[in-house]
């Protein structure tokens, strides 16, 4: 497998998906060969000790999932709850002393736009770079919207200016490398746009230990890798909220597989800076896709303690409401009408935007639809009932950049 062909694989990791799948055959109660866990016992026992946590996840009812029967009014406080208890769970690190400002170290002209690289420095011992894109014309005499830009699982922030990889000095023209370059494509639109590196990836990889390690240790901190990508980006979202080149109230986040979870949670812990989020992946309610792949976890990078008990992707994507959401790539349409159903209830129907892949883009090409999602199934099965086109996993300017730009009033 050459470099870029394990780049892609990887980065499908991101969008949700895990390598390889759990074995077929389970042992069942009569010797026979089951695909789920079955209870050898008549009391409905499992002295299997997954078999047992998979019933428990099944049954698990979090506090705080979204229930469509709430009224407006109970959605508000519903909301806010969520956003409490989500906070909790970044587990951000707590009495930071104050941090020094982000600081820029270099402009390049491009062609209609102004290259800059940054450095934030979020907490003790952290420097996080970033880049932003300035579109020719942009002043504090004549602020600009910004988006600030989140790539795929291992793509790198280079990859989303269009710029060349550090390592290289090429552009990594892998697959659906020109989609991918969002920062680039809102930039071209006039929207200044910053692009970040995931925690652990890019200019922010160590060759000492990889990402999934360094989340596994991180969990014995008490921190968490979801947590610590938006507790980066937070500082960042704050400083531009500030510079005088932004229009502070047109601030959207856009996230691209790995990075669409970070664009949510920042929409809905700081709805004051954030006015339209893009989320470019497909609906995924990780609950729902554990159970149905026999407790198959959704890997280190992705694990943050305690969710379940209190919500899951969707309803957080839900507690959104009435931010401006889009989502590109489709996903399950159950999960998608109740998201739909929040945004409804506060009157706001006409905010939330979803686009299919092509291969699902009408109802009559989307079978599964409204059926039972079944337990003890494929990966490449799930995706069937998720309508997901994997192959054609990738960002959406085309779907992402006029949207935008129409609920930011550009030109």
């Amino acid at each position: 497998m050459t470099s870029l062909e394990r780049r892609d694989f990887f980065s499908l990791l991101g969008m949700g998906f895990v390598a390889g799948t759990f074995p077929n055959n389970l042992r069942g109660a009569e010797g026979t060969l089951s695909r789920t866990f079955v209870s050898e016992r008549g009391d409905g026992r499992s002295s299997q000790t997954v078999g047992q946590l998979q019933s428990q996840l099944k049954h698990l009812r979090p506090k705080l999932a979204f229930d469509s029967s709430m009224t407006a009014d109970d959605f508000t406080t519903w909301r806010d709850s969520v956003r409490k208890k989500l906070l909790e769970l970044m587990c951000f690190p707590e009495n930071i002393p104050v941090q020094p400002e982000p600081k820029q170290l270099w402009a390049k002209q491009r062609h209609g736009y102004v290259l800059q690289k940054w450095e934030a420095y979020p907490e003790p011992y952290s420097v996080v770079p970033f880049l932003a894109l300035v579109p020719d014309g942009v002043s504090s005499n004549s602020p600009s919207p910004a988006v600030m830009c989140f790539p795929g699982s291992t793509h790198s922030k280079e990859s989303l200016a269009g710029e060349p990889e550090l390592d290289t000095g090429k552009p990594a023209k892998w697959k659906h490398w020109e989609s991918n370059r969002q920062a680039l494509h809102y930039a071209r639109k006039g929207i200044v746009s910053i692009a970040i590196d995931n925690p652990a990836t890019g200019e922010l990889a160590s060759p000492l230990q990889p990402r999934g390690r360094m989340s596994e240790c991180m969990l014995w901190m008490g921190r968490n890798y979801l947590g610590l990508s938006v507790f980066q980006k937070a500082c960042i979202l704050k400083w531009l909220s500030q510079w005088s080149l932004i229009d502070s109230k047109r601030i959207a986040t856009s996230g691209h597989s790995l990075g669409s979870n970070p664009a949510d949670v920042l929409g809905v812990l700081y709805p004051e800076l954030v006015s339209a989020v893009i989320h470019n992946d497909f609906v995924c309610n990780w609950q729902e896709r554990a159970i149905s792949q026999n407790f198959l976890p959704p890997g280190d990078h992705h694990t943050v303690p305690g969710l379940f008990q209190w919500f899951d992707h969707t309803d957080i994507e839900a507690a959104l409401a009435p931010c401006p959401l889009l989502f590109t790539e489709g996903g399950r349409t159950n999960q998608i009408d109740k998201i739909r159903q929040a945004y409804k209830l506060v009157d706001a129907e006409n905010q939330i935007e979803v686009h299919y892949y092509a291969k699902y883009a009408t109802p009559d090409q989307r079978p599964l639809d409204g059926k039972e999602l079944p337990v003890g199934i494929t990966s490449d099965e799930y995706l069937e009932y998720a309508n997901v086109d994997v192959g054609m996993h990738r960002f959406r300017p085309t779907r992402a950049v006029p949207w935008l730009a129409k609920v930011f009033g550009v030109e």
